[in-house]
């Protein structure tokens, strides 16, 4: 099925509720947008990232330092010649 869109003066479009719903993206979620040849576009819900991924950012690979470890790490640091 062909919807078509409207063009504001600011270059800008709005996707009618129908076509984000098939997308399944809702407000404050993105959209990526491939530009094809001749003037086509593939416009796609853009990957959400899992939240359990940010826990593996912060590990630390067992290490676990005191809060004295802590200002001893950050004194040294301000303590090397710049």
């Amino acid at each position: 099925m062909m919807t078509t869109l409207t063009v504001t003066a600011k270059g800008q479009v709005t996707l009618r509720k129908d076509v984000l719903e098939h997308l399944g993206v809702s407000p404050g979620q993105r959209i990526e947008v491939l530009k094809l040849p001749d003037g086509r576009i593939e416009v796609r819900a853009a990957a959400r990232g899992d939240i359990a991924q940010v826990f593996g950012m912060l590990d630390n690979n067992g290490v676990h330092l005191t809060l004295d470890d802590i200002d001893a790490a950050i004194a040294a640091g301000w303590a090397t010649d710049r």
